[in-house]
C-alpha cells in the first residue's frame, strides 16, 4: 500500500511542475483524473489490496486477539490511504482544470494578437507620387485647354497645312466651311446690341501649354448677348494676330474663351497694337511658369475688364477653333478698337513664340457684321 501512495505523490508532485511550467505540456493529453469514478476505481485498488493482504495473512488460532487489533490498525490505516486517494485525486482534478483554462487564455492571446490592426500613417510621412502619372495628366490637361492631347505645332510636317490629316479628328481643319480666323472686310454696318461684360477681381494661373501662354480665370466672369450668357473660361495669345482687318495684321491678339451652359463657345479677340505697357499684360508675364505644363498660381487677383478698349464696338461672325480639332459653331467677337502693348512686352512673348499664329481662311460667304 505504501507503495501505491508513493505512486500518487509522485503523479501530484509532476502534474503540479507540469502545471508551473507551460512549456512543457505533454504532447498527449493526462487522463481525467477529476471524476468520481476515477476517485472511486483508486478506492477500489486500494480495497483489493487490502483484502488480498487480508487473504495471504490468514492468523492462526493463538494469534486471534494479535490479530484483530493489528486488522483493526490496519484497517484505519487504509481508510486513511482511501482518503488521501480521493483527496490526492481532487487535486488533481483542479490542476488540470486550470491548465486547460490557461491554455485556452493563450490561445484566445494568440488570436487576438493574430487579428489585423488598423495601419497608421503619420500624418508628416512624404506623399508617394507616381511621376510618370503626374507627368501624362500635366500633358493631357495641356492637351486639353488647346482641345487636343495629339501633337501639332505652327510649322513643318505638323503646321496647319497637315491638321486636318494628322488625326481623323482634326479633318474640319481642312474640309469645314466655317473656319477660323478670316480676313475681316466688307461687313454689314449695323446697330449691334452691346456686349455687356461682367467682369470682376478673380483669381488665376499662368501656364505654357506648348503652343502659347494661357491664363485661366476663376469663376464669376461672364458676358451677356441678346439675353445669351458666357462665362469666361480662358484667355490666351497669338502674335501676331490672327485676325486681319481689311488685309492688315496687328502685333498681337488675346482671345478670351467663354463658354454657356450648353457648351456652346463665343471669343472676344481683343487686337494689340505696339504702344504703351499694358499692366494686366504685365501682370501675366510676371507670372509666367518656368517650365512647360507646370501652372503659377499668383496669390494676387486680376481684373480682365483691363484688357478690353475703351470703346465697345465690334464685328461678329460664326467661325471655329483656330486650333485643331478646329470645332465650328464658335460666335466670334473681334473688338474694333485695340488695346497698346509696350516694345518690351512684346518682345517677352517673341522670345517665347516668335510666331503661333493660324493662316486667314476662306470666307466661303458667310455673313459678318460691324457695329455704325
Amino acid at each position: 500500500m505504501r507503495s501505491l501512495l508513493a505512486l500518487l505523490l509522485s503523479a501530484l508532485f509532476a502534474s503540479a511542475a507540469a502545471a508551473a511550467d507551460p512549456s512543457t505540456a505533454p504532447s498527449k493529453p493526462i487522463k481525467q483524473a477529476a471524476s468520481k469514478d476515477d476517485a472511486g476505481s483508486v478506492a477500489s485498488a486500494a480495497s483489493s489490496s487490502s483484502a488480498k493482504d487480508k487473504d495471504d495473512a490468514k492468523p492462526s488460532a493463538k494469534e486471534s486477539k494479535l490479530s484483530r487489533s493489528a486488522a483493526a490498525a490496519r484497517a484505519k490505516e487504509e481508510q486513511e490511504a482511501d482518503e488521501l486517494a480521493a483527496k490526492i485525486a481532487e487535486k488533481l482534478a483542479v490542476i488540470r482544470k486550470e491548465k486547460e483554462t490557461s491554455g485556452a487564455g493563450a490561445a484566445g492571446s494568440a488570436s487576438a494578437r493574430s487579428i489585423a490592426r488598423p495601419s497608421y500613417k503619420s500624418p508628416y510621412a512624404m506623399p508617394v507620387r507616381r511621376v510618370e502619372a503626374v507627368e501624362s495628366a500635366k500633358a493631357k490637361a495641356a492637351g486639353e485647354s488647346m482641345g487636343t492631347t495629339m501633337h501639332w505645332s505652327y510649322e513643318g510636317d505638323d503646321g496647319p497645312l497637315r491638321w486636318g490629316k494628322l488625326n481623323p479628328m482634326y479633318a474640319k481643319c481642312d474640309i469645314g466651311e466655317r473656319q477660323s480666323p478670316i480676313d475681316i472686310r466688307d461687313g454689314l454696318r449695323v446697330d449691334l446690341n452691346p456686349v455687356t461684360f461682367d467682369y470682376k477681381p478673380s483669381r488665376f494661373n499662368v501656364i505654357d501649354n506648348g503652343h502659347t501662354i494661357q491664363v485661366s480665370v476663376g469663376p464669376g466672369n461672364y458676358i451677356s448677348l441678346l439675353g445669351h450668357i458666357y462665362e469666361l473660361v480662358q484667355f490666351h495669345f497669338h502674335k501676331p494676330s490672327e485676325e486681319r482687318i481689311n488685309g492688315k495684321s496687328f502685333e498681337m491678339v488675346v482671345h478670351l474663351v467663354h463658354k454657356d451652359g450648353d457648351g456652346k463657345v463665343a471669343v472676344v479677340a481683343v487686337l494689340l497694337e505696339r504702344g504703351k505697357a499694358q499692366s494686366l499684360i504685365q501682370s501675366v508675364w510676371n507670372n509666367l511658369p518656368l517650365e512647360r505644363n507646370d501652372p503659377v498660381q499668383p496669390l494676387v487677383t486680376m481684373d480682365v475688364s483691363q484688357l478690353l478698349p475703351q470703346q465697345r464696338d465690334y464685328y461678329t461672325y460664326m467661325g471655329s477653333l483656330t486650333t485643331p480639332p478646329c470645332t465650328e459653331g464658335v460666335l466670334w467677337i473681334v473688338m474694333k478698337q485695340p488695346v497698346e502693348i509696350s516694345p518690351e512686352q512684346l518682345a517677352i512673348f517673341s522670345r517665347l513664340y516668335p510666331m503661333n499664329a493660324r493662316p486667314v481662311q476662306r470666307t466661303a460667304g458667310r455673313v459678318i457684321k460691324e457695329s455704325n
